[in-house]
């Protein structure tokens, strides 16, 4: 009799990390007490559940009537074209994007997907950040780009709106600032706004900073945002997101008070600031990033990966902790006091694309 993989878990915590290890490891999970006299599972939790399931086929997914429990049975990443998603209003559609590259690099075939939901907000990566950053961290560990591409076909704002063992440790020095500053349904003159404000900080410490503007109407929602990268001369891209919505006029009742909004002066300095730390901080991958990059060592074959980052978010241990839970990888970590980074080294586990061979 083998050893039975299934796991039985508790809390809402970690329910996305979970969901995509459970589904690379084959592992079958239970997760009961979510959010018990609460409600359960929240709404962009579910619709997580039906993105996993547009994705595989073979599996079971169980969810009591009071959404408190969870039971799921993996079964084949299948991929597909012509996919779309609607990933609702309350979470950005970043919180989907990274599962979604996860699972696409074990599918039987490549995955199109088309999302619809909110491109911008304050909790999730957005969708500049993905396109800017994130796609690119996937060739340091053998993925090739050509077959990568997010497209923006409009923007949202709130409300409405495996390959290779990588040795990752020398961040470099940062050459230039890239970045998008964006407006809905506001005036394009917010975007300038936003530019110059950034740039004059970013212009204090370095000459070659360009940030494009991008300005839309329609959609459901007003907002502003931007997002910026700074280079490195190692190929690092570390990147920062800020964003502001507009409340909805039609809907404020004559009683409420006008909400304090921020100024775009000020949003264009406070997300220059925010990279500024980010750099500081040192690693080769700003603090977003750091359980998506854990993620992909963990998974790479079963050499010895190596990278370095700044301090340690919460979110990163997490990973961490569900990464040994599933793939039984461990990570010598060793602080480095001078610079006050993280060096992590770990074997992978060497999870391989079943799904592309039994197809």
């Amino acid at each position: 009799m083998g050893r039975d993989k299934s796991r039985r878990l508790s809390g809402s915590r970690d329910f996305r990390q979970r969901l995509v290890l459970a589904t690379l490891t084959s592992t079958p999970i239970t997760i009961r007490d979510i959010r018990a006299g609460e409600g359960g599972l929240c709404p962009h939790e579910m619709s997580l559940l039906r993105l996993l399931d547009k994705v595989s086929d073979q599996h079971v997914i169980d969810v009591n009537d009071t959404g408190t429990k969870v039971g799921y049975k993996p079964g084949v990443i299948v991929g597909g074209k012509g996919l779309e998603h609607d990933c609702g209003v309350h979470r950005g559609i970043g919180y989907f994007i990274e599962p979604l590259l996860l699972l696409g690099l074990f599918a039987r075939s490549p995955l199109s997907v088309r999302l619809k939901g909110i491109t911008n907000d304050t909790k999730d990566p957005s969708v500049d950040t993905f396109r800017m950053v994130t796609l690119h961290m996937l060739k340091h560990f053998g993925v090739p780009l050509e077959g990568l591409e997010l497209k923006i076909e409009s923007r949202g704002s709130p409300p409405r709106g495996g390959g290779e063992a990588v040795n990752w440790i020398d961040e470099g020095m940062v050459k230039r600032i890239r970045g998008v500053a964006f407006s809905t349904n506001v005036s394009p003159q917010i975007v300038t706004r936003i530019f110059y404000a950034a740039r004059g900080l970013f212009n204090k410490f370095i000459p070659d900073v360009h940030i494009f503007t991008d300005s839309r109407a329609g959609g459901l929602s007003a907002g502003c945002g931007v997002s910026v990268v700074a280079e490195t001369t190692t190929g690092c891209l570390i990147s920062a997101d800020a964003t502001v919505s507009y409340p909805n006029v039609d809907e404020m009742s004559e009683q409420s008070e006008k909400p304090e909004i921020m100024s775009p002066e000020d949003l264009g300095e406070q997300v220059a600031s925010m990279l500024l730390e980010e750099v500081a901080q040192g690693g080769v991958v700003d603090s977003t990033h750091q359980g998506l990059l854990f993620m992909l060592c963990a998974l790479c074959p079963p050499d010895v990966s190596k990278v370095r980052v700044g301090q340690l978010t919460p979110r990163a241990i997490e990973s961490l902790r569900n990464i040994k839970e599933f793939l039984d990888v461990k990570f010598i970590i060793k602080p480095d006091p001078n610079s006050n980074t993280v060096t992590l080294k770990c074997v992978g586990a060497g999870v391989k694309n079943l799904a592309r061979k039994i197809s």
